[in-house]
Order: C-alpha cells, then structure tokens, then sequence
C-alpha cells in the first residue's frame, strides 16, 4: 500500500467503511496580529501589574488602568484611528524612585470684561467662564477646578494667589511631556484672552525616573503581539524592548522565535535635538515619529496613534506605504513651529519616521522610517529602513510557514529521483522548491515581491550533507517596492520650433 494515511492503522480488519480526514491541502494563513500598548496605569486602575491584557473598549480600558492614566489615553488614541484590531495592554509600574512633573499657569487680573478662558492640557481644551472684575486669585481657583474636574486629563490642579500648579498623575520622565498652552484654537475657534487677563505659562517639568521593564516583558512570553505602542524613549527602555524584538537567538525575529512584531514611539525635540538623539539609535524593528517641540499631543498618545494606522494598513497589505495616514486625534504643532520639509528630509537620514500638517490641520504620516541607519560596520546601510520592509518579509515567512508545516508535518525525505508509490508522504528537494515556486508566484500575484523567473533562478533547495533528514533553502524574495517620489524634469519652451518636426538642442 503505497498511501500515507495518518491514523487508518494498516492492521484494521472489521469491516465495512472508514474515513480519515486530512486538512493539509485545505487550510489558508489566518493573521494572528495583535496590538500591544505600554504604559502607566493608577491606583484606581484594577489590571495587574505586569501582566498583557486584553481591550476591547474605552471604558474597559478607563477600568483597568484608571482614568486619566496614560494607557486609558493611550487606548483612547489608538481607538480614534483603528477600531477592527485586536488590543492588549501591558500596564507598568511608574519608578519607584521617581518624581512627578509640574507646571502652572500664572493668571493676571483683574479681568475688565467677561469672557471665556481656554487653556489646553495635552491638547485637551479646558474652559472656565470669566466675569468681569474677577480677580486673579478667582480666576485661578476656578480655572483648577475645572482642570480637577475633567477626570481625564494627565494631572491634577492647586491653585494658590493666582497661579494654578499641574501635577502629572504619575511620576517619571514622561510627564515632562505634558504641554500646557492657552487659545490654541486661535481666533477662528473664537479663542482670546478676556479683558484684562494675562495667563503665564510654565511648562511640565521636574519629572525624573523611567520604568522598570524586566517583568513586564518576561510577561509577554511567546505570545504574538505585532503592532507595538511604546511612550518611553529613553535609551534604556528602548534598549530593552529593541533586545525582545530584536534578531538575536532571544528575539522575536530571531530564528528560534518566529514571532516577529514592529516598535512604534515617538519623540519630542528640537531639530539639533533629533538628530543627536537618531545618532544613538539603530534598529530595523523600531519606528519613532519625530514631533516639533510644540506639538500639543503628549508622545504616548502620539505613538499610540501611529500604531493604529500602521496596524491598520499593514495588517491588509504589509507592502503598501503608510505615508498620508491620518493621525487623528493628534494636535498638530501650531505654524510657525513646524519643521520644514528640509528639515523633516534630514531627520530621515537620522533615522525618524517624520510626520506634516494638511491645510485642514490634520496631521499624517509622511515617512515610517525605522531608526535603522548603518551595518555592523558602521556602514550607511538601508537594509531595514522602512516599516514595510519587514513588514513585508513577516508575511511572507508566515504564508511560507503555514504551506509547509499544514502540508509536510509528518512526510518522509528522499533524494530526487528516488520512485516511490503516489500517496505516499514523501517530499524530496524538488517537491519543496516547486511548493515554493508556486507560493512565491501566489505572493507575487498579491503584490508582496516581483521578478519570479529571478527568484526560481536563485532559489537553492538541498539536502544537508551532515544531516539526511535536514533541507537547507536559500530563499532571495525580491520585495515589491513603493512609489514613494515621482520627479519631473520640466524643460519648457516660451515658443515651438516653426517647424513641428524640428528639435532643438
């Protein structure tokens, strides 16, 4: 009997009919490909330190990690750009060893005609009425009042001989990033200071420590998470998350792992301040959006956002560029301190995914960059310097892993040529690079790669010498690539030759 069946035993004699079902030719690839947002939740929060969690909503979200803790915000971002994904958290403790940050707001007075007061808090407009004759000190009393009323900002309010004290809800480096402003909105939002009031601003800082991550990532296991939202960028916590989804045997894109996963943040600075901080970094797992120094939005809100559209996007097609996606929900930095497009070119050879404003104000992606720059060497390198790259690369190991593994689980290994009766579970190195061939050409038709007679000419299956019951591919995918500039030379004329047919030097 030459057919392989997998549980019919060939000793079975009672009679009469029995059927085994086989799935192996039947199955397709189901992306698996979560999303994963770090950061701070508050005492009132009742999810465990540490420890993933599944969201499927604002409110559990306002639950498990508190209201207007950074990851309730950061849920709330990551909703208004992406509904469909599938979320967990990961909440982590704020330092231990830290300190809050703080800012204020100085008010003037009195006010000599009524109006209205309009204060942003991570971009968060507050609002307080303001009669005329008020003084400074009332001012102040209610303008904290209505900040310690919105339970969903990031910090608290005191007010004290008119100047009102924010203080970020948990400790560490991050409440620095709290921005405070008045009339944001401008005239065209009827924003303007009442009569006679002045309002001062002081800006959040004085916040020091950053996270523990140790536990928090033994946490995650090999457990999938592909979309990643990470708030903190110092060179520690980057270091850290960068070593779990790094190459090395103990990442995820490392061969014993096959997980794979994208890093997203953000950081906030001034353009010197960007490029010293792309020198020290380097990998092709993360993507950091750069963001002006006045950018409203708080960077976890902003990295949270970025995730969701690049979850989005990548999820139905891992090839297709991400630039002009929205970012909604995000503030942008208002004119006059955004960067120039000069500037946000450089910053992409710093390695910094860079970001514009539309005329309407809505601000979107115009490069996922990853902070991947040199080689081992040193050498300006642009291997893994997009989002899509790998990306791409992830789908198609996944569309490769699930034809070999659902077909060739249990098959035996023979050298080509060898005859054998049909039926049986036997592969032999033909038989694999034909598999391959015809995945590739299927990869190819969903506008994953391109030049397929290439990809058969360089594709390599044999089996190990040292090992009979090992193959050894070597598999050079050509990546489909994305129109990213279209460029014209424009060489006009004032008047055409008399002659149409004549051409001129």
């Amino acid at each position: 009997m030459s057919i392989s069946f997998n549980q019919i035993p060939a000793n079975w004699r009672l009679p009469l009919y029995y059927a085994e079902v086989d799935p192996s030719k039947a199955g397709q690839n189901v992306l698996d490909q979560p999303a994963l947002i770090w950061g701070h939740k508050l005492a009132s929060g009742s999810a465990t330190l540490d420890v993933p969690v599944p969201v499927g909503s604002l409110n559990q979200a306002q639950a498990l990690f508190g209201i207007g803790s950074m990851l309730e915000r950061s849920v709330a971002a990551f909703l208004k750009n992406d509904q469909a994904s599938e979320i967990w958290c990961i909440p982590v403790a704020e330092p231990a060893a830290g300190v809050v940050a703080a800012g204020s707001f100085t008010v003037t007075g009195p006010a000599t005609a009524a109006g209205t007061l309009s204060v942003y808090i991570a971009g968060q407009l507050v609002e307080i009425a303001v009669a005329s004759g008020d003084t400074a000190t009332a001012i102040a009393t209610a303008l904290a009042a209505a900040i310690n009323g919105s339970a969903t900002l990031p910090v608290t309010a005191a007010a004290a001989a008119g100047v009102v004290t924010t203080t970020a809800r948990w400790k560490g480096l991050t409440g620095n990033d709290i921005r405070l402003a008045v009339n944001l909105g401008g005239v065209s939002a009827g924003q303007a200071l009442p009569g006679g009031v002045g309002v001062a601003i002081v800006q959040m800082t004085g916040g020091t420590g950053t996270p523990l991550l140790g536990n928090a990532i033994a946490g995650l296991g090999d457990d999938p998470y592909e979309y990643v939202s990470f708030p903190w960028n110092d060179s520690t916590s980057l270091n850290a998350i960068e070593a779990e989804f790094g190459f090395g045997d103990a990442g995820r894109w490392g061969w014993l792992r096959q997980l794979y996963g994208h890093v997203f943040s953000a950081y906030r600075g001034t353009y010197s301040s960007l490029i010293a901080f792309g020198a020290g970094r380097n990998s092709g797992v993360t993507s950091i959006l750069e963001i002006e120094p006045d950018m409203p939005t708080p960077i976890w809100e902003v990295a949270a956002a970025y995730t969701a559209q690049a979850a989005r996007s990548l999820l139905n097609d891992p090839a297709r560029p991400l630039q002009t996606l929205p970012l909604y929900g995000v503030a942008g930095a208002p004119k006059g301190s955004r960067f120039r497009a000069s500037e946000r070119n450089t910053l992409t050879m710093s390695g910094f995914a860079v970001q514009d404003v539309r005329a309407d104000g809505t601000v979107q992606i115009v490069r996922e960059q990853t902070t991947y720059q040199t080689n081992a060497y040193g050498v300006t390198d642009t291997a893994y310097g997009l989002v899509t790259t790998l990306a791409t690369l992830a789908r198609l190991f996944r569309n490769q892993k699930q034809v070999i593994t659902s077909k060739y689980g249990r098959h035996k290994l023979a050298n080509n040529g060898t005859r054998f009766g049909p039926g049986q579970a036997i592969v032999t190195p033909n038989t694999i690079r034909a598999e391959l061939v015809a995945q590739y050409a299927a990869d190819e038709y969903d506008g994953l790669v391109e030049n397929l007679a290439a990809f058969k000419t360089g594709l390599i299956v044999e089996r190990d010498s040292g090992n009979p019951d090992r193959l050894n591919i070597l598999y050079d995918p050509d990546l489909v690539n994305q129109l990213r500039m279209f460029a014209v030379l424009a060489q006009f004329r004032l008047q055409f030759a008399a002659n149409a047919s004549e051409t001129t030097a």
